[in-house]
């Protein structure tokens, strides 16, 4: 048992040679496997579903808690299903994107398709028994939100990431599918407010698959694989990620504004030093052939990605500080 790699790999996708990966304890293996760190933000999304629940009342937290492991498991059953696809698809080859910045357990041989395979069915077995759990309680909805689910999970790398549709996937799924669909499962009532209000996060998460995507153009490009940056172009690109980031605090703005939040959601506002002092000053500039002699070494290649994912991690954390304090002022003072 490795707890120093368990944290570790929560928090950043280590890169780890085959010695060392063999010195590894299962866990370990499957935190590394599933890219835990960005698990993260399906946490979170699951996390403000309840917040929502909360606030109005209806907040159970065995069905939370069956949503929250259901979800994070389906993304982390959903990135072995991309690397399996990738691999198999040849694209990893030649040190793709993707085997640059951390692991892939198949290109690398850390793993044969056979283990990967069984890591991907027990993932995802576990992700569908928490859902069938969750369905039974809730009924035909709930099953309608599975099989949606259970759709991107299989196909978003292939077909929907090779046609432009990856991106939007992204905010269909950490926004109304995750919040307003596990808000619907927590309570048993369908919310379009909370929905809306789910918007704010899930463009923000779409910043990091944008971002991503636009760090893999050339590649992406060269390979046939037509990611929404690829169809409208890098610098295009760019600047439609920068306008969604905008998006986010115009919509928390119009939420506090239409009542729906109260002030205290302002709270995101403290993001905007890291949004005009890192994120705006690197996607306003193509990204660089060759990392700054100040950029950590091992977060290269990462250059767009990194920053969003790095702003989408304050403005989740402040948006859901700002949740539970506008919760704690409905429940004891409004």
């Amino acid at each position: 048992m490795n707890v120093s790699m368990w944290r570790k790999a929560l928090q950043v996708i280590p890169r780890v040679s085959k010695e060392e990966w063999e010195r590894l304890d299962i866990i370990s293996r499957w935190l590394i496997s599933t890219r835990a760190a960005v698990l993260v933000m399906t946490f979170l999304s699951a996390a403000i579903a309840g917040i929502f629940a909360l606030r109005d009342g209806m907040f159970n937290p065995w069905l939370w808690l069956l949503l929250a492991a259901g979800l994070i498991l389906s993304h982390a059953t959903n990135n072995l299903v991309n690397d399996i696809t990738d691999y198999t698809k040849g694209v990893d080859k030649d040190n793709y994107f993707r085997a640059q910045y951390g692991p892939q357990p198949l290109e690398h041989g850390l793993l044969t398709r056979r283990e990967m395979l069984l890591y991907a069915a027990v993932t995802g077995l576990m992700a569908l028994a928490a859902g069938l759990v969750l369905v039974y309680v809730r009924g035909s909805l709930a099953l309608l939100l599975l099989g949606l689910g259970a759709f991107f999970v299989l196909f978003y790398t292939f077909p929907l990431k090779y046609i432009a549709l990856g991106e939007v996937a992204v905010l269909i799924v950490w926004g109304p599918l995750m919040i307003g669909g596990g808000y619907y499962v927590v309570t048993g009532q369908w919310d379009w407010n909370v929905v809306l209000a789910s918007l704010p996060y899930a463009l923000g998460v779409t910043t990091v698959i944008f971002g991503k995507h636009i760090d893999k153009y050339q590649v992406d490009k060269a390979k046939n694989i037509h990611t929404l940056p690829v169809v409208l172009g890098e610098r295009v690109s760019r600047y439609v990620v920068i306008a969604m980031v905008v998006a986010q605090y115009l919509s928390v703005i119009y939420l506090v504004i239409s009542g729906f939040f109260t002030p205290v959601l302002l709270v995101v506002l403290f993001a905007l030093p890291l949004f005009f002092n890192v994120f705006l000053a690197m996607y306003r500039r193509p990204r660089p052939d060759q990392p700054p002699a100040d950029y950590p070494a091992s977060a290269w290649p990462l250059w767009f990605v990194a920053s969003a994912f790095q702003h989408n991690k304050r403005f989740g954390m402040l948006f859901l500080l700002g949740l539970i304090l506008d919760t704690v002022l409905r429940l004891t003072v409004l």
